[in-house]
């Protein structure tokens, strides 16, 4: 029934309190889980007259690329130990339109996530991003209220 589930995770216990659901599913239904991972830091933006060092910027959002890599890429070779096929994806760009173009082009048949997390530098999915993915996607949504305290 669900051959591709994508999970979007924000880095935070919340977000992840999907984790043992979609595990289960996967393991059920032998589904290939593909976790994402959005990216939202705003470009390189600057006033007239303004210098930055570019090369900080780059090398700050390769550091941010990495850890968010390692971190996905765990959660993939745990679940590769039991069975369960993890892909991992790392894309730029607004969190909720980023889940649905992933969730087209990847032909997921369901998309997981938690209402409740929290990651970067004061971005949260707080319910504004599980909310946006319920308005706009146009395939089953498995959607968790997470209690979590971080």
């Amino acid at each position: 029934m669900y051959k591709k589930i994508l999970v979007p995770l924000d880095g935070s216990l919340r977000a992840e309190a999907i984790l043992p659901h979609v595990e289960h599913l996967a393991l059920h239904f032998r589904s290939t889980v593909i976790l994402l991972s959005m990216d939202d830091t705003a470009d390189l933006l600057l006033e007239k007259d303004e210098v930055v060092d570019v090369d900080t910027v780059l090398e700050a959002r390769h550091k941010r690329h990495q850890k968010t890599q390692t971190y996905l890429q765990t959660i993939a070779d745990k679940w590769r130990s039991i069975d369960i096929i993890a892909r991992v994806i790392i894309e730029r760009g607004n969190v909720v339109s980023g889940i649905i173009a992933v969730a087209r082009r990847e032909a997921v048949d369901l998309v997981a996530m938690a209402s409740h997390g929290q990651g970067g530098t004061n971005r949260t999915f707080y319910g504004s991003v599980a909310v946006g993915v319920l308005n706009q996607i146009d395939r089953p949504l498995l959607l968790i209220r997470s209690r979590l305290e971080e």
